[in-house]
């Protein structure tokens, strides 16, 4: 079970992580043109104690939110809210649907990566999002998480080139209400860590929203 007594970490990739080999190659400032990329996760702490009450989000009428600390399995819809800032509040509904598992050799060929970044395990996650609030949410990074076996939480890996295996991109420029999209989003799983399930938790205080299933290889047949 994750939930939000747990001591968790959360693990992001700056934007120069994943560079292509090619770009590199291009670069002739540096003084070592070899060099790996900087790749530095950001590591957050979060606070142990038990999860305080989770202010109420204004969402349209009709809108019923998913229990905190629901535990889901692939194809099964949450509808969450969130403040995207301070003066916005998105509302989603989110079905992840499937959870593969890959390889640097096999989906990262002809890409420069830090002795770090060799470390992680690579993983590809498809989602689809509904925009069911009354806000346009497009430009805004999907609001999802992986969780590994040492309850570390992994935000999805950012590009600075095209990577047509796995995009892993953010919503659409435009993503008005009652707007329907479908992302891939890879992350890379620290120290060898293996996904145990794909979190919805945008707040420290907020119990999370899990889903879990079976992680196939890529290329793998999914069964049903």
């Amino acid at each position: 079970m994750h939930n939000g007594a747990m001591r968790t970490r959360l693990v992001g990739l700056t934007l120069a992580a994943l560079l292509p080999a090619v770009v590199l190659a291009g670069c002739s400032g540096s003084d070592d043109p070899g060099a790996d990329p900087s790749a530095t996760p950001t590591v957050t702490e979060s606070p142990s104690e038990e999860p305080s009450a989770t202010p109420s989000l204004d969402v349209p009428d009709g809108v019923e939110l998913t229990t905190q600390g629901s535990a889901l399995e692939l194809g099964d819809t949450a509808t969450v809210a969130y403040e995207v800032d301070q003066s916005t509040v998105g509302v989603l509904g989110i079905t992840v649907t499937d959870m593969r598992r890959t390889t640097f050799k096999q989906s990262f060929q002809g890409w420069k990566l830090g002795k770090q970044l060799k470390k992680a395990n690579p993983y590809f996650v498809e989602a689809t999002f509904k925009n069911k609030g009354e806000t346009d949410l497009g430009g805004q990074r999907p609001p999802l998480y992986i969780v590994d076996g040492n309850d570390t939480l992994v935000e999805s890996s950012t590009f600075v080139s095209d990577f047509d295996a796995c995009p892993s991109t953010d919503f659409p420029k435009k993503f008005k209400p009652g707007k329907k999209v479908t992302r891939c989003l890879v992350y890379l799983a620290p120290d060898a860590g293996e996904l145990v399930a794909v979190s919805f938790r945008p707040a420290q205080e907020f119990n999370p929203i899990t889903w879990s299933g079976d992680v196939l290889k890529l290329g793998a047949k999914r069964k049903g």
